[in-house]
């Protein structure tokens, strides 16, 4: 018994750090679904920032530069959930977003969640 106990504990030490090492990765540069927006996600300090690389129409006040704030924990091997600010409009949205290899998918909420719209990113270089 003492035999297999000790064959478990460096398995039962390993595991938070194979639980982290599973979280979802979304840093890079991703492709809005609808092909008008290009942003970079990467840390800026303790959180993530989605940065605007390229708009192609700006009339719904997207520019170059604008970002939002993520502050995003692991639900699951392919989900992050958290919130995000938007400084260039004051405004806080709950977030859900699901990493995959080649795809993103975002889920933002405001007004406690009556309001909420889902995007489809696609990796780009």
């Amino acid at each position: 018994m003492n035999r297999r106990l000790a064959l478990l504990v460096p398995l039962l030490l390993t595991f938070p750090a194979l639980a982290q090492a599973r979280a979802p990765d979304p840093n890079g540069v991703w492709m809005r679904g609808d092909g008008n927006a290009r942003v970079r996600i990467a840390s800026c300090g303790s959180k993530l920032c989605a940065t605007n690389l390229w708009i192609g129409d700006t009339s719904g006040g997207e520019a170059v530069g604008h970002r939002l704030e993520l502050t995003l924990k692991p639900k699951d091997d392919a989900t992050l959930v958290g919130t995000a600010y938007d400084p260039q409009r004051d405004l806080n949205y709950s977030m859900q977003m699901t990493v995959g290899k080649e795809q993103l998918l975002t889920r933002g909420c405001v007004l406690g969640g009556l309001l909420c719209k889902s995007v489809t990113w696609s990796r780009s270089e």
